[in-house]
C-alpha cells in the first residue's frame, strides 16, 4: 500500500469501527501511526505536529473538520500582530488572541470599558455598524480600537468583537511632525518692519537663534551645520554651526572630493552614513563623530545649500530620521529665500524713491541748464560771471548723473557720494588703510570715497594677498571682505590682529555669507562693525571713523 502513495505520517481517531487490533496492525506496517483517544486529542495532535492524513469514523468527521477550522482561525489571529478579542455585555473577556493578552493589565481594563460601552450603544441603536475609539492610557501609548457586534442567527446581539491596533509609534511620528510644522512656521514668520531696521548681523542672529532652536528642540540634534551654496565661486560656506569642534574644510559642490557635503549639493539626493569609519566619502566635521546625515536645502527644485548632522553614535538615523531632516531644511531655506527679498525689496524701494527723484528732478534741472546757457549768452565778455555760471551748468548736470545712478541701483556694493569739494578730516586724515575684496570695482569704489579725506589706500584682491600685506605693512585699519579666494574675512581678521593688536577690522558681506563664523568669532574678538552691500559712502565713512577714533 505504501509503495503507491506518498502519505507516511497517519493520525488515526479511534472510534468503535477502528479499535480492531487487526486494522491498526495492518496500518502499522505501511505508515507511522499516532493514535488519538478522543476529538481533542485528536485536534491536539493536529496543531502539534504535521500529518500527511488523519483516518476518523464518518460520524467524526463533521466535528473533527470543523474542529480544524476553528483551530486554524485561532492560529491566524494569533499570529497577527493586531489584539483581537471577544467581549460579552457585561465586559468579561470571554476570548482573546496572544498579542491581546499581551497588552499591559490597564490596557485590558480600559479596552474592556470600551468594550462594554459599545455593546450599550449598539443595543440602545439596534444597528450593526462599527464603532471606532481611541483608548490612551498613561504613559503615552495610543491604541485604535474596532468593536463589531456579534448577533446570534435571530439577529439578537450577543457579544462585541474588538480590534485593537497599537499606533503609538504612527502618533509619535505626527507629534513630531506637527512639532517640525510648527518650528517651520516660527522660523518663517520673519516680520519684515523689523528686519529692516536690523543690520547684516542681526538678521544672521535671528535667524540663527531660530535654525538651532529647532533642531535642538525639535529635532534633538546637538551637533549640525547649515551650509549655502556660493553660485559665483560654487563653494560651499557655513551659515550656521552648533556644536561642531572640529575645524570645518574647504568644501566645494561636487560628487567626488569634496565628502558627502559636497556630494548632497552637486547631486540633491539626501546621504545617510551609518559609520564614518567605513565611509570613503566622509570629511571629519565634529570630534569624535561615528554617523551623519547630510540634506539639500531645495528652494523651487533648486539647491541652495545643506544641512548637516552628526552623532557620535553610529547608526544614529534612519529613513524617518531623514524625512523628518528634509522637511526642516525646506523651512530654512524658505527663511533664508524671505531673507533675501527683504534686502531685495528694501534696495528694490530705494530704487523706486530713487527712479522717482530722477523723473521730478529731470526738469528743473534743464530748466536751470537752459537758462543759465542763456544768461551766458548775455555777458559775453564777462568772464569772471560766466565763469560762475558754467560752473552752476557742472554742478546741474553731475547732479542729474548721480540721482541716475541710483536709480539704476547700486552695482558696486558702494553707492559713493558726489564728488566735490572734501573738508579735511582729522580722524581720516594721514591714516593708513587696507581694502580687501575679491571685487575689482568694489575696492576701487572704497578707494576713491577715502582718498579725498587724505587716506592712504593700499588694496588686495583676496585674503591671502591680504595677509601677505600685513605682515609687510602697519595699517591703522582694515575693511575686509567676509568670503574672499585664499583666505576668509576671519583670517584676514585675525592676521590684522596678530602682527599688530592695534590695527582695526571692519568686514563686509553680503546676506547670508559668514565662512567659518567669521563674524561671531571676530566679533568675541574686537571686531570693530560690519557692512552689509550694498551700503552707502556715509555708512562706509562712519563707520571708519569710529573705527579709528580712540575708546576709553
Amino acid at each position: 500500500m505504501a509503495e503507491h502513495t506518498d502519505l507516511r505520517n497517519l493520525l488515526v481517531l479511534q472510534g468503535p469501527n477502528l479499535q480492531s487490533e487487526g486494522i491498526l496492525h495492518l496500518l502499522r506496517e505501511h505508515f507511522d501511526v499516532q493514535m488519538a483517544h478522543s476529538l481533542d486529542a485528536a485536534l491536539d495532535a493536529m496543531r502539534r505536529h504535521p500529518f500527511d492524513a488523519v483516518l476518523a469514523e464518518t460520524g467524526d468527521f463533521l466535528p473533527l473538520e470543523r474542529g480544524a477550522v476553528t483551530q486554524q482561525a485561532a492560529v491566524i489571529l494569533n499570529t497577527i500582530g493586531d489584539g483581537v478579542c471577544i467581549v460579552g455585555p457585561d465586559g468579561e473577556l470571554v476570548w482573546a488572541n496572544r498579542r491581546l493578552r499581551e497588552y499591559p493589565p490597564a490596557v485590558l481594563d480600559l479596552l474592556r470599558r470600551i468594550c462594554t460601552e459599545a455593546y450599550q450603544q449598539l443595543a440602545a441603536s439596534g444597528k450593526t455598524t462599527n464603532k471606532k475609539f481611541s483608548l490612551i492610557p498613561d504613559g503615552g501609548s495610543y491604541y485604535e480600537v474596532i468593536c463589531s457586534p456579534v448577533c446570534d442567527p435571530a439577529g439578537q446581539l450577543r457579544q462585541v468583537v474588538a480590534v485593537v491596533v497599537d499606533a503609538t509609534m504612527q502618533r509619535r511620528q505626527q507629534q513630531k511632525l506637527n512639532a517640525i510644522d510648527k518650528a517651520g512656521r516660527e522660523l518663517v514668520r520673519l516680520d519684515y518692519d523689523s528686519l529692516c531696521k536690523l543690520d547684516a548681523t542681526q538678521r544672521l542672529a535671528v535667524l540663527e537663534e531660530r535654525v538651532i532652536r529647532g533642531s535642538r528642540e525639535v529635532l534633538c540634534y546637538q551637533h549640525f551645520a547649515v551650509h549655502l551654496l556660493n553660485e559665483r565661486t560654487n563653494r560651499l560656506e557655513v551659515l550656521v554651526s552648533e556644536g561642531m569642534d572640529a575645524e570645518l574644510h574647504e568644501v566645494f559642490a561636487s560628487p567626488e572630493g569634496n565628502g558627502i557635503t559636497g556630494y548632497v549639493a552637486a547631486t540633491g539626493r539626501s546621504y545617510i552614513c551609518p559609520d564614518v569609519s567605513k565611509d570613503a566619502r566622509y570629511l571629519r566635521c565634529l570630534v569624535g563623530a561615528r554617523s551623519s546625515l547630510t540634506v539639500p536645502l531645495r528652494l523651487h527644485d533648486k539647491v541652495i545649500g545643506v544641512l548637516n548632522v552628526e552623532s557620535d553614535k553610529a547608526g544614529t538615523f534612519t529613513e524617518e530620521d531623514r524625512q523628518f531632516v528634509e522637511i526642516f531644511a525646506n523651512y530654512v531655506a524658505m527663511a533664508l529665500h524671505i531673507l533675501n527679498l527683504v534686502i531685495f525689496a528694501r534696495h528694490n524701494a530705494t530704487t523706486q524713491i530713487t527712479g522717482c527723484l530722477c523723473t521730478e528732478l529731470s526738469g528743473p534741472l534743464n530748466d536751470i541748464t537752459s537758462e543759465v546757457s542763456e544768461l551766458m549768452e548775455d555777458y559775453i565778455g564777462h568772464d569772471d560771471l560766466r565763469k560762475r555760471l558754467s560752473a552752476i551748468i557742472d554742478h546741474a548736470t553731475t547732479a542729474r548723473k548721480i540721482v541716475q545712478q541710483m536709480a539704476n541701483g547700486p552695482s558696486t556694493g558702494v553707492i559713493a557720494p558726489p564728488p566735490g569739494p572734501v573738508q579735511a578730516d582729522p580722524i581720516l586724515n594721514g591714516k593708513r588703510i587696507l581694502v580687501a575684496d575679491d571685487e575689482e570695482l568694489i575696492r576701487t569704489t572704497i578707494r576713491d570715497v577715502l582718498l579725498p579725506y587724505g587716506c592712504q589706500i593700499d588694496l588686495a584682491g583676496d585674503g591671502q594677498q591680504a595677509r601677505q600685506m600685513l605682515a609687510q605693512a602697519k595699517y591703522d585699519l582694515v575693511v575686509s571682505d567676509i568670503t574672499m579666494p585664499g583666505a576668509t574675512g576671519y583670517d584676514v581678521f585675525s592676521a590684522a590682529k596678530t602682527i599688530c593688536p592695534d590695527t582695526r577690522v571692519i568686514l563686509m558681506t553680503g546676506f547670508g555669507y559668514d565662512p567659518n563664523h567669521s563674524i561671531v568669532k571676530a566679533n568675541r574678538e574686537g571686531l570693530s562693525s560690519v557692512m552689509m552691500k550694498p551700503f552707502r559712502a556715509k555708512q562706509l565713512l562712519e563707520e571708519c571713523r569710529s573705527a579709528l577714533t580712540p575708546h576709553s
